[in-house]
């Protein structure tokens, strides 16, 4: 194979390979949508309704094993700052079936919210989300500050979390568990 030849094909290669991730990867919204959940206590959540207060959003699924390692972090996280303001919510997988995320949810004993996503409408609303664990940190004035796919970093949410709560009572300092 000639060097041009190479180059054109580590090219093509690369730009595939590009559109690949960016098809997996959600772009994620500039702004929260306006959205309405259901959870699994049949409540009408409005994520609007929300505005003045940080949201965290967290798209997971039964059978990801970095998402329900994450519904420990999401606990301390939300048992920490939940009564400064932090609003957590939960929305499960288009493919989840609800009595699986039912059971996950009592046996954890999520305390924050659990939506079911049934027809897909949450996840094409923030972009298209396919993977899991993806959340998404939402300022109080409905500006999507930050997007993650995999693995929580508790320190570094924890972190953003506490700045976006500043000027209110500061929680206690000391980190969640995780």
């Amino acid at each position: 194979m000639r060097p041009r030849h190479l180059i054109i094909g580590i090219f093509a290669l690369a730009l595939a390979a590009g559109a690949a991730f960016a098809w997996l990867t959600p772009s994620g919204p500039g702004r929260a949508p306006e959205l309405a959940l259901t959870t699994l206590q049949g409540e009408q959540l409005q994520i609007a309704e929300l505005r003045g207060r940080p949201v965290l959003i967290n798209f997971w699924s039964v059978s990801c094993t970095v998402c329900i390692d994450d519904i420990a972090k999401l606990s301390a996280l939300h048992r920490e700052l939940a009564g400064h303001g932090l609003e957590i919510i939960a929305i499960a997988m288009p493919y989840d079936p609800p009595s699986y995320v039912i059971a996950v949810s009592r046996g954890k004993q999520i305390p924050y919210p659990v939506a079911l996503d049934i027809r897909g409408e949450a996840a094409r609303a923030f972009g298209d989300v396919r993977l899991t664990p993806t959340t998404f940190l939402v300022a109080p004035d409905g500006r999507v500050l930050e997007t993650h796919t995999g693995a929580l970093d508790l320190n570094h949410i924890r972190t953003l979390v506490l700045s976006l709560l500043q000027g209110e009572s500061k929680p206690d300092p000391q980190p969640a568990g995780g």
